[in-house]
C-alpha cells in the first residue's frame, strides 16, 4: 500500500530501528539533518516539503538524554512552522521515565515535566514501549500509545523451549510483579519475587534481601524493566537455580553493566532495540531482538485511523 501523506524521520538516537520501521512500512526514511554548534546548540533542519502530511519522528530519549530530547522538541517546532498535519513522536524509550514522583521531599517529576515540554512544542501524538510506570500515560492530555515488548520476549524464550513448571519467571522487585506476571502467563510457569531493600546512600544499588517463591533445580527468567539485574541472577544462582536468563525492554545499560553482566550468573540476556546498542556493546551474553514490526504496525494502524488495542494484547507478536 502507498503512504503518500506519510512521512517518517529519525534524529539521532537509533537511525538503525528507524531505517527498519520504514523499511516495514514500504516508504523511505524523510531527509533531515542535525547538526551541533561549536557551543553545543543544536540545529535540525528538514529537508524536503511536509506541509499537509503526517509525520512521525522516531527518536529515543536515551544517552545522551538530554540532547536526544532536545532534538526532538526543535524538530517538532520545525515541522509545526512547516505546517504538518500531524506531528506524532515515536519515542521506544521514554528518558526520566523513573522520576515518575515524589520519593522524597523537594524532589521534582521530572517525567511530567517532560510530557508538558512534548506538548507545548507541539505533539499530537505520542507512541512509546514499556514505560516504567504505566500512570505515565497520564501525564499527558494528548492520546498515547503504549506497547508492550513482552509478547517478542516470550516468543524468543517459546521458540527456545522455556516453558511449563520447570520454568519460573522471576521479577527483581516488587514493583516488577506485573510485568513478570504477564511473561509467566504467556509461557505457563509459575512466579518469584526477589525482596530486595534499596540503599538510600547510594543510587542505582541495592541489596537483595529475600527470595518469595520456589527456584530450586528450576530455570529461571528475570525480566525487569532496565535496571540492572546482575545481583539478583547471582542470588538466584545461590538458591539453587540450575540456569538464569535474564531480559529486559530497554538495554540501558550504564556504567559498569557490561562488566557486570559477563561476570553474573546471567547465561542470557535478552533484549529489545529501543535503544541502539553498536556492535562493541553487543557481548556474546547479549541477545538483542527487532521492535520493527511492532512499531511499523502500530505506525500504519495510527495513520489508518484503526484501533492499536490488537497490539496491546499479550498474544500480539
Amino acid at each position: 500500500m502507498s503512504y503518500t501523506n506519510l512521512k517518517l524521520f529519525a534524529l539521532s538516537s537509533n537511525q538503525e530501528l528507524a531505517a527498519k520501521v520504514a523499511d516495514k512500512i514500504g516508504i523511505e526514511l524523510g531527509r533531515s539533518s542535525v547538526r551541533e554548534f561549536s557551543d553545543g546548540e543544536i540545529q535540525v533542519n528538514i529537508e524536503e516539503s511536509i506541509r499537509g502530511h503526517h509525520v512521525f519522528i522516531l527518536q529515543s530519549t536515551s544517552s545522551p538524554v538530554n540532547d536526544n530530547l532536545m532534538e526532538i522538541l526543535i524538530m517538532v517546532d520545525a515541522l509545526k512552522r512547516a505546517s504538518a498535519e500531524t506531528i506524532n513522536v515515536v519515542m521506544p524509550y521514554y528518558g526520566y521515565a523513573r522520576q515518575d514522583r515524589k520519593a522524597r521531599s523537594r524532589e521534582p517529576i521530572t517525567s511530567k515535566l517532560v510530557a508538558n515540554m512534548l506538548e507545548v512544542a507541539g505533539v499530537d501524538r505520542l507512541l512509546t514501549v514499556d514505560l516504567h510506570a504505566p500512570q505515565i500515560q497520564g501525564f499527558f492530555d494528548i492520546p498515547v500509545d503504549h506497547l508492550m515488548g513482552a509478547p517478542l520476549i516470550a516468543d524468543y524464550f517459546d521458540r527456545a523451549g522455556l516453558t511449563g513448571n520447570d520454568v519460573v519467571v522471576v521479577s527483581p522487585d516488587h514493583g516488577g510483579v506485573t510485568r513478570a506476571r504477564k511473561l509467566a502467563q504467556c509461557l505457563k510457569t509459575p512466579i518469584a519475587i526477589i525482596d530486595k531493600r534499596r540503599s538510600v546512600d547510594k543510587m542505582n544499588t541495592s541489596e537483595v534481601m529475600n527470595i518469595i517463591g520456589n527456584v530450586e533445580g528450576k530455570t529461571c527468567i528475570l525480566i525487569d524493566d532496565a535496571g540492572t539485574i546482575c545481583h539478583a541472577a547471582d542470588a538466584l544462582a545461590e538458591a539453587g537455580a540450575t540456569n538464569v536468563f535474564a531480559s529486559c525492554t530497554h538495554p540501558v545499560l550504564s556504567g559498569p553493566a557490561l562488566d557486570n553482566i559477563q561476570k553474573s550468573a546471567i547465561e542470557k540476556l535478552v533484549v529489545l532495540d529501543t535503544i541502539y546498542l553498536p556492535e562493541e556493546r553487543l557481548i556474546d551474553k547479549i541477545e538483542q531482538i527487532s521492535i520493527a514490526d511492532l512499531i511499523s504496525e502500530a505506525i500504519i494502524r495510527s495513520h489508518e485511523k484503526r484501533p492499536l488495542s490488537p497490539l496491546f494484547e499479550m498474544g500480539h507478536k
